[in-house]
């Protein structure tokens, strides 16, 4: 039975929210366009720098498929010091950046962010 304890208190300490693809796509790139990474790196990150936010495999797959099959982003195996297994690195397309840039601003303001995006030009 809801008392009106419950409802302040789900208010005080409101549940996480969990991305959909549309934000996932977005907050995957604002990630890459600082560094490449791979999925439970991902996934942690956001936990640790949006804990109001999470992001469940089944999405996040679903975002990185999208943005590979968009040729925005591309993967590679790489040994990741202090991980057992290669992990499938993932790093954005030269000819996606401007594009990558936009997108992570809408991340930025969804989760009310005004994070300066610099963008190498070593890649």
């Amino acid at each position: 039975m809801t008392t009106f304890e419950d409802i302040y208190q789900f208010f005080r300490n409101p549940p996480p929210f969990y991305l959909n693809k549309e934000l996932a796509v977005c907050y995957v790139l604002a990630v890459l366009l600082h560094r490449d990474s791979y999925g439970t790196e991902l996934i942690n990150l956001l936990e640790h720098e949006y804990p109001n936010y999470r992001l469940s495999d089944t999405v996040l797959y679903s975002a990185l498929k999208f943005l590979e099959d968009a040729n925005a982003i591309t993967g590679y195996w790489k040994k990741v010091e202090g991980r057992g297994r290669p992990r499938r690195m993932y790093q954005i397309c030269p000819d996606w950046y401007q594009q990558a840039q936009e997108l992570a601003r809408l991340w930025y303001g969804y989760v009310g962010r005004s994070e300066p995006i610099q963008v190498s030009s070593h890649r």
